[in-house]
């Protein structure tokens, strides 16, 4: 190698001739630039699952498998149960600490927000939003809006229609 054309020089390894270490460069380079082979990244199985195996059901942790109607009367009854103890409690800490509370007085204290939560409660549930109405006629549609006024007087009624 001359001094001249040693910045272009490939460094040779060890046991390898000038020729030899330009051969495997370019080798390396060759490789580095080759287009990569199509690998897939992902693969879709669209075979259909069948409705049931073999393998048994198995109870999931947590609540047990039951109805929705058990459920939510479950529910409602670990929130009543919840709301029991807290104001019997309560009220047990304040006749205790007290020394002079009377048991009626704190029942009447204490159960009057609860029954007035499950007052709210069940009337909540009852309250539903007024129904969407979706008429359709077909043909020559009159429609009258007046409104009619009604009086009925006496032992013996008679009615008087006013519009």
């Amino acid at each position: 190698m001359t001094p001249e054309s040693t910045h272009n020089a490939v460094p040779v390894a060890a046991g390898m001739t000038e020729d030899e270490a330009t051969v495997e460069a370019r080798r390396i380079i060759a490789d580095a630039y080759r287009p990569a082979p199509e690998t897939p990244t992902a693969h879709r199985d669209d075979t259909p699952l069948p409705r049931y195996g073999s393998t048994p059901p198995v109870a999931q942790p947590g609540r047990p498998p039951m109805s929705q109607g058990a459920t939510d009367a479950s529910v409602l009854i670990l929130s009543g149960a919840a709301a029991t103890s807290m104001t019997g409690l309560t009220a047990a800490v304040l006749m205790y600490v007290s020394q002079f509370a009377d048991p009626v007085v704190c029942g009447l204290v204490f159960g009057a927000p609860t029954a007035l939560v499950l007052a709210l409660g069940r009337l909540a549930k009852r309250a539903q939003p007024a129904p969407d109405v979706h008429q359709h006629y077909t043909g020559p549609v009159y429609q009258d809006q007046r409104n009619v006024t009604t009086t009925t007087r006496g032992v013996w009624a008679k009615t008087n229609n006013q519009q």
